[in-house]
């Protein structure tokens, strides 16, 4: 399953004998999903086959889908049901009118021709419900609205799929080169071990199993081996869930705390060796900062 980027657009135009019709669907990152729709109150009785369309397709993100439609001009013929006035539109037009005047102190009286110019102001009476023709329209240009929106996830989902399998490979060769440092390092490590012990023995008696203890966890705070392997092995992981199935986005967002701990432990333990303590902490630093950006492309992933 190709991965998903949560941000995508879809808008479709069609003309139908009601009117026109634009179907528009906008995604960003969330969370979960967070539906939100915009339409006429003729439309109300369509959106919950729409919500169910959506939650078929889309599984996370803030999703925006809105409806615009522009009736046609009625046809009245002889004997036809005459128009109406949308009495409910002129009173809003009149108050809007006369508090628009009142504030700014006009003397200004309405046009009644003006108004009845106004799109809507004249309709039948059955024009606030749609027919079933027209919803049933509205249901397939969402469908097509859905297929572009998905063509759409899917691209910019592969620009990012891109972008972190390269910065999983960044952090693989940063690995293996402080792994080629730490070998050269030994030398530092065992001299500090040998420094602590020495510490540890002045003027002091210690059992021999306390001092055995202590060597081991001195050598076990020095060494970084362990943490560059599991650095390693969260790289290939970010490779895997990149080509698995599921909410991807959630299980990324997991690995890489781990990959941030692993990389905070080696900057702990590669202090004060000199030279070379200063390359691996450049080398740690660079492993943070490609974690940092995929983090911030694993936010936009389903």
């Amino acid at each position: 399953m190709p991965i998903r980027s949560m941000t995508g657009f879809a808008r479709v135009s069609r003309s139908t004998p009601a009117g026109e019709l634009t179907f528009s669907i906008k995604t960003v990152n969330h969370r979960g999903l967070d539906m939100h729709f915009h339409a006429p109150p003729e439309f109300d009785a369509v959106e919950p086959a729409l919500r169910t369309a959506v939650r078929k397709r889309v599984a996370r993100g803030h999703v925006q889908v809105q409806i615009f439609f522009k009736r046609a001009p009625p046809q009245v013929a002889s004997g036809s049901e005459p128009l109406g006035l949308n009495e409910a539109l002129l009173a809003a037009w009149l108050l809007a009118f006369r508090g628009a005047a009142e504030r700014f102190g006009l003397d200004s009286k309405p046009d009644l021709n003006q108004a009845l110019r106004l799109p809507g102001m004249m309709e039948s009476r059955a024009e606030h419900v749609a027919d079933a023709s027209l919803e049933a329209e509205v249901l397939s240009a969402a469908a097509e609205a859905l297929d572009e929106l998905e063509a759409f996830r899917i691209r910019e989902g592969s620009a990012i799929e891109v972008e972190i399998r390269g910065r999983a490979q960044s952090l693989r060769d940063i690995a293996r080169s402080m792994e080629d440092i730490r070998t050269r390092a030994l030398p530092y490590f065992h001299q500090r071990l040998k420094d602590k012990l020495s510490e540890l023995l002045s003027g002091a008696q210690l059992e021999p199993a306390r001092l055995a203890q202590e060597a081991a966890l001195l050598a076990e705070r020095s060494d970084i081996s362990e943490e560059l392997v599991r650095l390693k092995t969260h790289a290939d992981q970010t490779d895997a869930l990149l080509s698995a199935e599921g909410e991807t986005g959630k299980k990324l967002d997991f690995l890489l705390q781990e990959m941030n701990r692993e990389t905070n432990t080696i900057l702990s333990k590669t202090g004060g060796l000199g030279e070379t303590g200063l390359t691996l902490t450049d080398l740690g630093l660079a492993a943070k900062a490609e974690i940092d950006r995929i983090r911030e492309q694993s936010l936009n992933i389903e």
